[in-house]
């Protein structure tokens, strides 16, 4: 026993040495430190090979698939103006006095197929035009936006973090995406909209000059706000309405071919193959984008996914060779007897992970090849199970600083200043992530 906790605790502190000393590829080291804690764990060297292949096909078969056809989703919707034209219509029917409000739910919505810095910088120019206007501090509208962003990102599949997470831990996407959504939206009231004016007040901050050279987006070709809110709606309800059917909350049983049909289509493979051609039609062909230009987008947006399915399989190594150690059993049995709530030590987890690393997807993904051996699947509910990957999730989102890229992004977009960063930026992630670990707390009582 002795010997196995010391073989994971020398892989972790391994895993953060290369990472944050050496720079090694977050991909690498989680491999390296994995081996580690194999081979000192007692596997056999030629068994560990296969602990590997084990570790890394099970989980890519289906988180490659659902990124991949995410990220190809996204990349369509950004270069069409599709998320633009969510912004425009968000903040017409809002109008200057609600824009906070619109900028929030323009983020959570965009941010489901983009990823979260792409999506900031797509929107960023609309933020800057509406501060100008206003002369209020930027931080009313940037706040806001950036916990759309982050929420989504971090509680809503088919984005690549919670998909990994609920892929590792054994639950079904459908089940995430309720318990996210309903986890989200009083977080992102609270860490979003109240912080964002709270500290709207205490900081002034002005847009960067007009760069008379930028894009106006509102002069391109508008795309109808509804058929875009539709495209992204169609996966999520197929995703849903599957694991709904599934879990017999709606009752097909009476005609297995409707629910077999149902379960196919809201498979999270057929569900996001559906809203690409949705996508590919009416955001390219139909707005005149050439078959050579839509192939270009599509391949340009696998280079950032291929980075978060290699991780992820390095991340599903990390939990096999849990496994095939024992470790995973033994950590389990040791929770149980001094009963440890496994729903805070994933929040923790995640949290420790995330405030030495920097990198919210690393510590989602470590966090859950750590908790997913404590879980019994068998007698725990997919309900309890998707209130664990947001546990996660919210542990992984907490305090962004100085080791997160996040941190200088937000940094440099906003002209702010380290201290102003941290006072900003830094506490509404505090907030988000206290908030939606006590909102899956609530929801794991039931």
């Amino acid at each position: 026993m002795l010997t196995l906790i010391l073989a994971f605790l020398i892989a972790v502190i391994l895993l953060l040495i290369l990472i944050l000393k050496f720079k090694i590829p977050a991909f690498i080291a989680l491999l390296i430190a994995s081996i580690t804690a194999g081979l000192i764990g007692g596997i056999e060297p030629l068994a560990l090979i296969d602990t590997i292949q084990k570790g890394m096909g099970g989980t890519l078969g289906f988180v490659a698939t659902v990124v991949g056809l995410g990220a190809i989703f996204g990349a369509i919707l950004e270069y069409s103006g599709g998320a633009q034209s969510i912004v425009n219509f968000l903040l017409t029917k809002s109008g200057e006095k609600r824009a906070p409000i619109a900028i929030a739910i323009a983020g959570f919505i965009i941010a489901i197929p983009v990823f979260f810095d792409v999506a900031f910088i797509i929107i960023i120019p609309v933020i800057y035009s509406i501060q100008r206007k206003t002369k209020k501090s930027l931080l009313l509208y940037a706040i806001p936006l950036l916990t759309g962003l982050a929420i989504t990102h971090a509680f809503i599949p088919p984005t690549p973090g919670p998909v990994a997470v609920a892929e590792i831990i054994n639950v079904e996407l459908g089940m995430v995406i309720i318990v996210g959504l309903i986890c989200g939206i009083p977080t992102l009231i609270l860490s979003g909209l109240v912080f964002g004016k709270y500290i709207a007040s205490k900081i002034y901050i002005e847009a960067p000059p007009e760069n008379k050279n930028q894009i106006n987006f509102e002069n391109d070709k508008p795309i109808p706000f509804y058929s875009v809110l539709t495209i992204i709606l169609v996966p999520i309800f197929l995703i849903v309405l599957s694991t709904l059917v599934t879990s017999e909350i709606i009752n097909v049983n009476s005609n297995p071919a409707l629910k077999s049909f149902l379960q196919l289509i809201g498979h999270p493979f057929i569900a996001l193959i559906i809203a690409n051609l949705l996508a590919w039609y009416f955001l390219g062909i139909k707005r005149d984008y050439s078959k050579n230009e839509l192939n270009k987008i599509t391949a340009k947006s696998l280079a950032p996914a291929g980075t978060i399915i290699l991780l992820t399989g390095a991340g599903g190594v990390f939990k096999q060779v849990l496994v095939d150690t024992g470790a995973g059993s033994m950590f389990a049995e040791s929770m149980s007897n001094i009963g440890f709530p496994v729903l805070l030590f994933a929040f923790l987890a995640a949290c420790a992970i995330r405030l030495i690393q920097g990198s919210a997807t690393v510590a989602m993904i470590t966090a859950a090849g750590l908790v997913a051996p404590l879980l019994n699947i068998d007698s725990m509910s997919s309900w309890f199970l998707a209130c664990v990957v947001i546990a996660i999730a919210s542990g992984s989102s907490i305090l962004s600083h100085v080791n997160d890229s996040g941190f200088w992004l937000v940094n440099q977009y906003l002209g702010m200043d380290e201290k102003d960063t941290f006072k900003s930026w830094s506490v509404m992630t505090v907030i988000l992530a206290l908030t939606g670990f006590g909102m899956a707390s609530i929801l794991s009582l039931f």
